[in-house]
């Protein structure tokens, strides 16, 4: 891979993906995506950032240099079979929320088609400025993907050669963070069912006022797409012979959440409110 001036296949510019694409794009990298049976949504996104859009997913793979998977994490395997049942025999980041062993088994299924697997793991927002998000890469290109990235926002940070490795950062990162705000959620919402809301809260002021401090509204609107990553964390926790029940726990929290699916106007109440009402 060059420095600038790859062509690179991403799969799919979602909002997250978007801003990854806008991060190649401003270090010189050229974007590509497929356009054909994506929503108006994608589309606006994708012709907004400039990205090049190809109808067919053969003729995107025959000119990438490189593709690149940004999709929910319960589509990473079935995308990735894909692209291995298309012939794709060059390099392929996962840049999915998802454990370890699932990335291992994209390696596995990508690499039998001849191609080569770096992982990835994203933490914090989409970028827009330096600082705030960072690209953990892991596998035998990882240098060479952590380049890819020079001079835009994103830093990318290698984390070894081992497939997996930049997956494990993403988990237990997301399950602190993910995993205790669906707590703090959950806590919320058995005081408000039980009548004692007010009590929790004046008892916090006092003994935990950084619980009071913690923003909980970024987790709502966009809850829905948490579920799916809780899953991967209480696998790679299994995986570890570590207790996975607290995080499949926080995957049920968010799904009970997916009716406010990007409603980005709805208020921690309203949140609390439909989750005491399960007991209804």
């Amino acid at each position: 891979m060059k420095p600038h001036g790859n062509r690179i296949l991403l799969l799919h510019p979602g909002e997250m993906g978007q801003a990854i694409g806008q991060a190649l794009t401003a270090a010189g990298q050229t974007v590509t995506w497929i356009g054909a049976g994506r929503s108006a949504a994608t589309r606006r996104r994708a012709e907004s950032s400039g990205f090049e859009a190809v109808d067919e997913l053969a003729d995107a793979l025959t000119g990438a240099d490189l593709v690149m998977s940004v999709c929910p994490p319960d589509a990473a395997e079935t995308q990735a079979s894909t692209v291995a049942e298309a012939g794709f025999k060059g390099p392929y980041v996962d840049c999915n929320a998802v454990a370890p062993a699932t990335v291992r088994r994209i390696d596995d299924i990508l690499s039998r088609s001849g191609a080569t697997v770096t992982d990835a793991g994203i933490v914090g927002p989409p970028p827009k400025n330096e600082g705030t998000t960072r690209f953990y890469v892991s596998g035998p290109d990882a240098d060479g993907v952590a380049v890819l990235f020079t001079g835009s926002a994103v830093e990318a940070i290698p984390v070894g050669a081992a497939v997996g490795a930049a997956s494990a950062v993403k988990m237990a990162y997301a399950a602190w963070t993910k995993g205790s705000s669906a707590l703090l959620i959950a806590v919320r919402a058995l005081a408000r069912s039980e009548g004692i809301e007010e009590n929790l809260l004046a008892e916090w002021a006092r003994s935990q006022p950084a619980l009071l401090k913690r923003d909980l509204s970024g987790s709502i609107a966009k809850a829905w797409r948490f579920t799916g990553e809780m899953h991967e964390v209480s696998e790679t926790f299994a995986d570890n012979h570590l207790p996975p029940s607290f995080h499949a726990a926080a995957a049920d929290l968010y799904e009970s959440l997916s009716p406010l699916k990007d409603k980005w106007d709805v208020t921690l109440e309203e949140a609390l409110d439909l989750l005491a009402r399960r007991k209804d």
